[in-house]
């Protein structure tokens, strides 16, 4: 038991964050050491176990990431772009492994999270789920299978209170369809269209974004040709196969060089 990696959930109050706990709490290799909160919360300087009566004793929920880190063997965050971008620095400087599931992060936030990778071990996947990898693994194969007569749109669905769009997995998906081609992504996406747009360019990947109800994650990629689709499909229905992913990648770094890395280097689908 004491053998056992030491891990820190950040944005504890929120959805994932209770997940994850729970997921910790359960789990017989990694054990919960700490919870940390954005200044301000109500949870913060409260006992873990009085805001979720399961939770263990003993742990107080601290707006103090680097107290919390130093601490700790791996780091699971799933917060907002801004929040991720400065644990990723105190974890860095923690040397702890920074596991992230936070999406909607700039160009500019992954620069730093590829400095901090300089120093520290970071995991970083816009859907941690098995299905969702290996449908990522899929749509790259096909996309380079299939010539520009096959137009690409990806289509995701999630809950009303989804503050990104389109999701981090979609993005996944429309690199990997990219790749598949031999191009950027960049150069050839199309994230909306409105009013009148003209006959859809050939090449382009497109992105269309649903928002309703609590839905928790929904992707479909439609490779469309004339007279034929194919349609590769991942639909989640629970939260925690995210925190199951979110373990298996603290376990994984352990004892990993610094870098970063994906959900495909943990599953060995690389």
């Amino acid at each position: 038991m004491d053998d056992l990696p030491n891990v820190v959930v950040t944005g504890a109050s929120g959805r994932m964050g209770r997940i994850l706990i729970g997921a910790l709490q359960r789990s017989d290799v990694l054990r919960l050491s700490g919870a940390v909160e954005k200044p301000g919360n109500p949870w913060v300087g409260r006992s873990l176990s009085d805001v979720l009566p399961s939770a263990p004793e003993g742990i107080l929920v601290s707006d103090d990431p680097l107290e919390a880190f130093a601490e700790a063997q791996a780091v699971i965050d799933f917060t907002t772009p801004e929040a991720t971008v400065a644990h990723a620095a105190i974890a860095a400087q923690a040397r702890t492994v920074h596991v992230v599931g936070t999406t909607g992060l700039s160009e500019g936030d992954l620069a730093k999270l590829r400095a901090a990778a300089r120093h520290a071990t970071i995991v970083r996947a816009g859907n941690m789920s098995l299905g969702v990898n290996l449908l990522v693994q899929l749509t790259r194969r096909v996309a380079a299978a299939l010539d520009t007569d096959y137009d690409i749109e990806i289509v995701e669905a999630h809950h009303r209170h989804k503050v990104d769009a389109p999701s981090g997995t979609a993005l996944m998906l429309g690199e990997a369809a990219a790749a598949g081609r031999g191009v950027s992504l960049r150069a050839v996406e199309d994230r909306g269209r409105d009013g009148i747009t003209g006959a859809r360019e050939a090449g382009h990947i497109g992105f269309s974004a649903i928002r309703g109800g609590d839905i928790v994650g929904e992707h479909d990629v439609i490779f469309a040709a004339p007279g034929e689709r194919i349609v590769l499909r991942h639909i989640a229905t629970d939260r925690s196969l995210f925190a199951r992913g979110a373990l298996k990648a603290a376990l994984w770094g352990q004892g990993r060089s610094p870098g970063e890395y994906d959900m495909l280097d943990v599953l060995g689908l690389k």
